[in-house]
């Protein structure tokens, strides 16, 4: 579930930060200027917009995704708490000899 969350918002991310290359070309020439005087605030905004699309993507992904899960595990909730389930006993090797 995480990596399918952490894979969604890199392929977002990056579709994003496509799109602004696309948009900001006109910005090209100062780059070095800009990454000098803003690099880390830039840094600091990517890294929160991608803790917060990471957020989102797992929230949605464990609340669809995981729908039902414990009532189609419910049946092994109930084996494991019979004391009397059947379980196979081992068989040595030394009974084949």
């Amino acid at each position: 579930m995480i990596a399918n969350a952490v894979l969604f918002t890199v392929a977002l991310l990056l579709a994003y930060g496509f799109w602004l290359l696309d948009q900001l070309n006109f910005m090209a020439r100062y780059k070095a200027v800009l990454y000098h005087a803003y690099g880390t605030t830039i840094l600091v905004f990517l890294a929160a917009l991608f803790l917060n699309v990471f957020g989102i993507a797992l929230t949605i992904g464990r609340r669809f995704f995981l729908k039902n899960t414990g009532r189609k595990l419910s049946h092994l909730d109930k084996q494991f708490n019979v004391s009397h389930a059947d379980m196979p006993v081992p068989i040595a090797e030394e009974d084949f000899n």
